[in-house]
């Protein structure tokens, strides 16, 4: 049931409690009902949500801060370290699994075989071997998106509450322009990314699965040959661009009596959120943001016609155009995610030679297109990529009846990263012989908050507050990995 309540709570948009549907009073009745129809069917058609960062940024001196941002490929499910970029290629087989290694550009360094154009640019990237996934689950996917240890749902009901690093960075840093969401996600279901919870539904990520035109996958990654449609953009059937600015300045007319129609203050602030929401609606950036035709005929078949890879092009158009964080779920099914590589009997995850070694080719292509992409754009000084998931898979693969899949193992993980300017190629910590434990050098989720953080100029002594006003230190165990700086 809290399950249900959770997915509810984010499919309404920042205009909900208006409920414009309920009358109210006897004078106003039909002004207050209007006015908050009018706000909640602009919400719906733009941006919700995330309108309030630019105005607080500006009275704090946003400007200072750097054009920065962040992709990230949120690998849902929790890919194998030992089958990607932690290979244990001397063990026996039930440990180190079906695949090989190969060796990359960086000597010493090497990963899976099934990701050789990672290995040919092994210079851009820096593997973590030893990041501590503890008390890390999914389904929701909250401690490694948010680095709070606190921050899971299943075993503490206000686990939901803790906001995304990306909410964070979306209140402190702001988009890079005004007139781009700062925190966008591209969402197979609500469980798989982290909101902004205690900060409030305005720094929830934009959701942008309807804002391009992309193909639709089922649930086991076939290409149902449909496309989304891009219909967020579109307005209403009857409702023109002209008729969308009468009913601002209507908006604006009834602003006059705000005063007089709620002496609580919850509308102090829509003036200038909802002309905002109108520019978004109408306005070009974000349209052009997420418009692919936009690009040429070569770069979308260099990206490839994938779901992912189309979501990877539009991630870098967003960043370019000003967002500061973007997220990317990767993953066909709407529960434990697709990299969730249980065993051969568990459709639709299969076991590691079934169900992981088809999606490391398109990952490898997906991730080196990326970053080639942003270098050759002069681009990826500006923006940190990070490839993660929840937790890595337990050591010893044949779990639930399968021949070699691996189960849940939130003891040790791999991660990589790349671009930011950052220092690269190299590798930052180690797992034991077998892949069962950190070895040295581990790194916590305070510790990548941290390193985002500084990255994007975020002070790293920041806080928020709870819903009993006490103040919770976005910072909590963890300092910026001093290896990559």
């Amino acid at each position: 049931m809290k399950f249900n309540q959770h997915s509810n709570t984010h499919g309404q948009h920042a205009f909900t409690a208006f409920n414009p549907l309920i009358p109210e009073g006897l004078v106003l009745r039909s002004r207050r009902n209007m006015l908050k129809a009018s706000l909640a069917g602009i919400a719906g058609l733009s941006v919700p949500n995330l309108l309030r960062a630019s105005d607080q940024l500006k009275s704090v001196g946003k400007s200072s801060l750097p054009k920065k941002s962040v992709i990230l490929l949120w690998m849902t499910g929790g890919p194998s370290h030992i089958d990607t970029w932690d290979p244990k290629p001397d063990r026996p087989i039930q440990n180190r699994g079906p695949f090989g290694v190969t060796e990359t550009s960086v000597p010493g360094i090497t990963i899976c075989d099934r990701l050789p154009k990672q290995a040919a640019m092994m210079d851009r990237f820096t593997l973590i071997r030893s990041v501590d996934p503890k008390f890390s689950s999914h389904q929701p996917n909250q401690v490694m998106q948010t680095a709070n240890l606190l921050a899971a749902p299943r075993t503490n009901r206000k686990g939901d509450k803790y906001p995304a690093i990306a909410s964070i960075v979306a209140k402190h840093h702001g988009p890079n322009d005004p007139s781009m969401p700062p925190y966008v996600a591209f969402m197979k279901h609500h469980s798989h990314i982290a909101w902004g919870g205690y900060l409030g539904k305005e720094y929830d990520p934009f959701i942008a699965n309807d804002a391009a035109n992309l193909p639709v996958y089922d649930l086991v990654g076939k290409d149902t040959g449909k496309m989304s449609g891009g219909k967020m953009f579109q307005l209403a059937s009857g409702l023109s661009s002209e008729r969308m600015k009468s009913r601002r300045d209507l908006m604006q007319q009834f602003d006059k009596l705000r005063s007089d129609i709620d002496q609580a203050g919850s509308m102090t602030a829509l003036d200038s959120y909802s002309q905002q929401a109108y520019e978004m609606v109408l306005g070009q950036k974000v349209q052009h943001a997420f418009d692919l035709n936009q690009e040429s005929a070569t770069m979308r078949d260099r990206y490839g016609k994938h779901l992912w890879c189309q979501q990877a092009l539009l991630a870098r158009r967003l960043v370019e155009a000003g967002s500061a964080f973007v997220t990317l779920d990767l993953s066909y099914h709407t529960a434990s995610g697709t990299w969730d590589n249980h065993g051969d009997n568990v459709p639709p995850y299969g076991g590691i030679k079934n169900g992981l070694g088809p999606i490391l080719p398109l990952f490898d292509h997906l991730l080196t297109t990326l970053v080639q992409d942003l270098e050759e754009r002069g681009l990826l000084d500006e923006v940190l990529v990070i490839a993660m998931g929840e937790f890595g898979r337990t050591p010893v693969s044949g779990t639930q009846g399968s021949t070699d899949g691996r189960n849940h193992w939130p003891v040790v993980m791999s991660m990589c990263m790349a671009g930011g300017g950052l220092n690269h190629g190299q590798v930052i910590g180690a797992s034991e012989k077998d892949g069962a434990n950190i070895k040295h050098r581990p790194v916590r989720p305070g510790d990548l908050a941290a390193t985002i953080y500084k990255y994007m100029g975020v002070p790293l002594d920041t806080h928020y507050v709870d819903d009993k006003g006490r103040p919770i230190p976005v910072i909590e165990n963890g300092a910026p990995i001093h290896e990559l700086f």
